[in-house]
């Protein structure tokens, strides 16, 4: 490569970093501002929109309201992945949705949720139903008709408890033309007699109305050649436009919640980790990225200013395509960019410590770094793929906060490859062809003596025991004494919810400094969520369940400190806002990511001893972590999945690498004794040992800042992240490689003997 032209790729990787990094500027700047460019932040760091509806239905069960609360999950969800839905009080259903400011806004197009229904044209005596209004230019229920006697008289074929999902989408019409349409899926129950009332509308080519609370918003016709339609899935075309599409599966999914709502009140609420959350996490995050940077060059030398250039490429390009398609940021997405800050240092670390091998193996410094590339690309491509394998399956399976991770996560991930495949090594290239062939700019590696890991491994495995029994042990206890096996928060078993007038307007900080320690006080609990309604002088204080003495304590705390008028406290039970469903979703994403990840590194790796015990360690990991929760007491609330999910993600990529250099070491030796095995095995771990302490302190630094510097909320959220990436380290290093060896020496065919 010519000089002109490494001065060329520099100069145009420098040229696009200024731009990118400017756009993102101006991201971060309007985000603080609430500018037009801003990201939108969930309800924990900006507040947003929060709606209480009334049940109007009268003898409703239990479960009529947990299959409403998820119909509004469902539509809710079309706003964000990071909304709450929740029980408050008797007979309420709150929806809280963030990013948003104008609840007149969100309740037009949400609408007032009401009764759907599938009418057919004609009744079983030839009559019509409904007609057409010239003068309106709409179908219209024929005089003298209600919808009471179309349900006596059978023509009600469907309601909207038959409807199991609509959704807009595209399809090819007969000329091989894309257009929009509605796709209906009924439930199991509706499928047989959605057959029957499509075969006979499509004998008498009569039609079927979609009544929505006082309204039709369709009247779609089946076609005479489609007969009855099986299955319980069918599509509505016809539409103007994919917009129109949309609204009609809007009304459809909103008309098909179980019980008929009505709107109590609405407001904007404030953020729930308060405006500092935020501020202080960027002020964490900068002083983190500039010391992985200084760590970076002082380890690596010219390598780490690639390293820094591709790092800063990254952070830049997760900002901005943010912010472009719009996803909402939360704590829990804030944890997947973190993983991703550790996955793109660590691939170049990787290759760093590939170059340096390369180097004291005898190679010239530019065939070195080729080579280094070259070695290092199965590694990082294999655990970048297992984590993305991973986000994939919680997108697609998961709800709320999983699928806001999962959306960061599969983000920061294709960035962290691009920046470290793409950007680091032209950038390598580049440096190197002006002037940087030094050899002493790079490093050499040092010949290491191999540390014999695995001679103490059933110390390693007696200790990883030890630990999880004293969780269990100490699970136990706690549940024994009446305080619950983990100390769930609100979001996973509810509580009260206290709402007052404090008579002038405070800051979710000031609520926090003032008024929580005293609301601790009487409860005995950390665990208090404060929160303000914007434009106003209310505030609420969300907190475990409390007692009716408990109430009127808060009360006269509140009316003694604070000259709240006493009228204006109100507290109200509220149920969680994670609900069963979302936790269904969340463990059976977990279940499915795993094995998905387990058959490919089963796949890659040509021995399933490698992929159970990457499986095994990951498992060990979760363990661990909900050890520290047990006994820490930590708060489990809905960082606790996002924390769960980042330290599955982490470890698996930790293992890979380390299993990766274990089976190019294997190479050549077909037939091994269980001495030869365990050298194999010692040596890929002390080869790779200075790669996994450099990319764990990369990253435990992100988080300990994150600690030291955070809200109390996010202190509570990084300790647990904390003890999982140590941990993660640890599991890697001393545990799943010395399952791989013990499985290898006693299971399968192909055993190593003595």
């Amino acid at each position: 490569m010519k000089k002109s032209k490494s001065a060329v790729i520099l100069a145009f990787v420098v040229v696009c970093l200024g731009l990118v990094s400017w756009f993102a500027g101006t991201v971060i700047k309007d985000t603080g501002n609430n500018g037009k460019n801003s990201i939108a932040l969930g309800l924990d760091l900006s507040g947003g929109v929060s709606i209480t509806y009334q049940i109007v239905t009268e003898d409703y069960t239990t479960s009529d309201v947990e299959d409403t609360k998820a119909k509004l999950e469902e539509r809710a969800a079309s706003y964000t992945t990071e909304y709450s839905v929740y029980q408050s009080g008797d007979g309420r259903i709150t929806v809280e949705i963030p990013g948003v400011d104008d609840p007149d806004a969100v309740l037009e197009d949400l609408g007032s949720p009401g009764s759907l229904y599938f009418i057919t044209e004609k009744d079983s005596d030839g009559n019509a139903n409904f007609s057409y209004d010239s003068t309106t230019g709409k179908y219209v229920l024929s005089d003298g008709v209600t919808i009471e006697s179309l349900q006596e008289n059978g023509s009600v074929v469907l309601d909207g408890n038959s409807v199991k999902s609509a959704k807009a989408s595209y399809e090819q019409d007969s000329l091989g033309n894309s257009e929009p349409v509605v796709q209906l899926v009924f439930n199991d129950d509706a499928a047989e007699t959605w057959y029957d009332v499509t075969l006979a509308a499509s004998e008498s080519g009569d039609m079927i109305g979609i009544y929505y609370d006082d309204h039709f918003i369709s009247t779609p016709t089946v076609s005479s050649t489609t007969g009855g339609i099986s299955g319980g899935s069918c599509v509505i075309n016809g539409m103007e436009d994919y917009e129109s599409a949309e609204e009609l599966a809007t009304f459809i999914r909103v008309g098909a919640i179980t019980l008929e709502l009505s709107e109590l009140e609405s407001s904007v609420v404030g953020a729930s980790l308060g405006g500092a959350a935020l501020s202080t996490s960027l002020k964490a995050a900068a002083i983190g990225i500039a010391l992985i940077m200084l760590f970076m060059i002082v380890m690596y030398g010219i390598s780490g200013v690639a390293s820094d250039i591709a790092l800063a490429c990254y952070v830049v390009i997760v900002i901005s395509v943010i912010q472009l398609f719009e996803i909402t940021l939360t704590l829990p997405g804030i944890a997947g960019i973190i993983l991703g800050i550790g996955m793109a240092v660590d691939a170049n670390v990787i290759t760093f410590a590939r170059i340096r091998e390369e180097i004291a193996s005898g190679k010239s410094v530019i065939v070195a770094i080729k080579e280094g590339y070259k070695k290092a690309f199965s590694a990082i491509l294999d655990g970048n793929i297992t984590t993305f394998i991973a986000a994939i399956v919680l997108m697609l399976l998961g709800s709320g906060t999983v699928k806001g991770f999962a959306y960061t996560l599969m983000i920061s991930i294709l960035a962290s490859m691009f920046t470290a495949l793409v950007v680091a090594r032209w950038t390598m290239y580049s440096l190197y062809h002006l002037g940087c062939k030094s050899e002493k700019l790079y490093g050499r590696a040092k010949e290491r003596k191999p540390i014999n890991f695995i001679k103490y491994r059933f110390v390693y495995f007696a200790v990883s025991i030890a630990v999880i029994a004293c969780g269990i042990v100490g699970m136990i206890a706690y549940n024994a004494n009446n305080k619950g096996i983990l100390n769930f928060g609100l979001e996973f078993v509810g509580g009260t919810s206290t709402t007052a007038d404090m008579g002038k307007e405070y800051t979710v900080e000031d609520l926090e400094s003032e008024v929580v320690p005293l609301i601790e006080d009487i409860t005995g609990d950390a665990n208090v969520i404060a929160t303000t309604v914007d434009n106003g002088t209310s505030a609420v204080f969300k907190t475990r369940t409390l007692s009716q003495e408990e109430r009127e304590e808060l009360k006269e705390m509140l009316v003694e400190k604070f000259s709240v008028d006493e009228t204006t406290v109100e507290s109200q039970s509220i149920s969680s806002t994670i609900s069963s469903e979302m936790r269904s979703s969340a463990v059976l994403a977990v279940v499915v990511a795993c094995i998905f990840m387990l058959l490919y590194i089963w796949f890659r790796f040509k021995d399933i001893r490698f992929a159970s015990s990457a499986i095994i360690a990951l498992v060990h990991d979760v363990l661990v972590v909900l050890t520290a929760y047990a006994l820490i007491r930590i708060s489990v609330g809905n960082t606790f999945i996002a924390c769960m999910l980042t330290i599955v993600g982490y470890s698996v990529n930790d293992t890979i690498v380390i299993f990766d250099r274990i089976r190019e070491n294997m190479k050549g030796h077909s037939h091994m004794n269980r001495a030869e095995l365990a050298d194999i095995a010692n040596t890929s771990l002390t080869q790779t040992l200075s790669r996994t302490i450099n990319t764990s302190i990369t990253t435990i630094v992100m988080i300990l800042l994150l600690y030291i510097m955070g809200v109390s909320s996010i202190k509570e959220f990084a300790l647990p992240l904390l003890v999982g990436m140590i941990c993660g380290s640890y599991s890697s290093i001393f545990i799943a490689t010395q399952l791989w060896y013990s499985m290898k020496c006693r299971l399968g065919k192909n055993r190593i003997k003595e």
